[in-house]
């Protein structure tokens, strides 16, 4: 759990920046946001095969314009 504490002469704006930094570190978020609907197992092999052609088109393009 993350945990900041308010510094001498640090103001509230400043708090909540290290904080959320705090949080981004930790990928507390990308978890949520992650589990925020349940996905089958065969779901997310799906998902993760289309990303991975995706990926492997962009590199493929990238070569050919080298």
């Amino acid at each position: 759990m993350p945990y900041v504490e308010l510094k001498p002469g640090e103001t509230q704006d400043a708090l909540l920046k290290r904080f959320r930094k705090q949080i981004a570190k930790d990928g507390i978020l990308s978890t949520v946001r992650r589990k925020r609907w349940y996905v089958s197992k065969s779901e997310l092999r799906r998902i993760q095969k289309k990303k991975a052609i995706r990926r492997a088109r962009r590199k493929q393009r990238k070569l050919m314009q080298d």
